[in-house]
């Protein structure tokens, strides 16, 4: 069975309990990570030299780094489908699987100065600096979605779910947003799909 280590109120795990969600797969997660240790031990380091989550075990096959968990799994059992088949339509959807950790840097102190630190504790200009950074990149995804439903087409794919994860904090922190209407009701979309209910769009902590 697939064991995927990671906590379920990390960004990047969500990415990879997505797409198994999504794959219909059976699966056993290891809470690792922050408050459940683990990550730093022995053991972990031998399967992930980083000590970052998620790190997944498929059989024997070990694998870290959220995108590629993702990708490994789609391609495995949904190439044509959540892995497109054609070369070019594969690689705009990895193109925007990539461009997910420049939104995820732009969000980094937003999510963290917001959701996880002391009010009093707060770096106020951080703060605003990744707000309006965030916007920008947010607007780009607003353009990209002016003639199709998707990221990369008119149907969901791999690449929707990096920067499905990403754009759900940016839509949960409290914060100001421009109108971005493609962006919302691409959002919306994301929304009715079961495992992204499940698993992406909970509580932010």
């Amino acid at each position: 069975m697939l064991k995927i280590w990671g906590r379920v109120n990390s960004v990047n795990v969500k990415k990879a309990l997505w797409a198994a969600e999504e794959l219909g797969l059976k699966y056993e997660r290891i809470d690792a990570g922050m408050e459940h240790g683990v990550n730093k031990t022995p053991e972990y380091l031998r399967m992930n030299p980083t000590g970052l989550v998620p790190t997944i075990d498929d059989d024997g096959f070990t694998l870290w780094e959220s995108h590629s968990i993702v990708r490994y799994l789609c391609a495995k059992h949904s190439m044509g489908k959540l892995c497109p088949s054609d070369l070019r339509a594969r690689a705009d959807a990895e193109r925007w699987m990539d461009w997910a950790f420049t939104f995820q840097s732009a969000m980094r102190n937003v999510f963290w100065g917001l959701i996880r630190t002391p009010a009093e504790k707060r770096d106020h200009k951080a703060i605003e600096e990744g707000r309006v950074q965030s916007a920008r990149l947010a607007e780009m995804l607003e353009r990209n979605l002016e003639k199709k439903p998707y990221v990369a087409g008119d149907a969901f794919t791999m690449g929707d779910i990096p920067i499905g994860c990403e754009v759900q904090r940016w839509m949960r922190v409290p914060i100001e947003r421009p109108a971005l209407p493609r962006v919302q009701a691409w959002f919306d979309r994301l929304r009715e799909r079961p495992a992204f209910r499940q698993v992406v769009d909970i509580p932010l902590t």
